[in-house]
């Protein structure tokens, strides 16, 4: 049983599963899936009552299974990391672990390659202007990925297909330009 937990499902089962998702949020009255907005719902949670910006005066308990989601997200990436970690590395082809050899990871290619994650300046630095860079993107295409590829895509939404497409070529774009600088 365990082992179903550690090991890769396969696209017959995970792909229906992730598509389920979107009769089941549109049974429930949300048109939207993903991450990006509970932190917008957590800033109105916790906005103290003097500030009163406009924005985030809304009803958030309308979104708590989102938040339940965001949570359980967090919850199944610890216990998947940590409690139940799988010892075997990535499986990379190896035209793509020259490549990653060659931007000079070499402490080991996995989900974390070590010199991305030391603690030095410019590496902080990078991983903040990154995370604000997204933090803007997900707000400014009024969703993530997940958001839009899912639910935004599968409901005919334009600017969704706008959104998936700009997300998809900037991360290629940020892979093959911004990455040999973090080594």
């Amino acid at each position: 049983m365990l082992d179903a937990f550690v090991s890769p499902w396969p696209w017959y089962l995970a792909g229906p599963l992730i598509g389920s998702m979107v009769p089941l949020m549109l049974w429930i009255g949300s048109r939207s899936f993903g991450i990006s907005q509970n932190l917008e719902h957590m800033v109105a949670i916790t906005q103290p009552s003097m500030i009163g910006v406009h924005f985030f005066k809304y009803d958030w308990r309308a979104s708590r299974w989102s938040l339940g989601f965001a949570g359980g997200t967090v919850l199944g990436g610890f216990l998947a990391g940590v409690v139940v970690p799988n010892p075997e590395s990535v499986a990379l082809t190896e035209s793509a672990r020259t490549m990653i050899e060659g931007w000079g990871f070499t402490q080991g290619i996995g989900l974390v390659p070590p010199e991305m994650f030391d603690l030095s300046l410019r590496n902080l630095l990078l991983l903040f202007a990154g995370g604000v860079l997204v933090g803007f993107g997900t707000r400014y295409a009024s969703g993530c990925t997940s958001g839009h590829a899912i639910t935004g895509l599968s409901t005919l939404q334009p600017q969704s297909l706008f959104a998936v497409l700009g997300i998809f070529g900037g991360g290629m774009l940020a892979s093959h330009l911004l990455t040999p600088f973090l080594a």
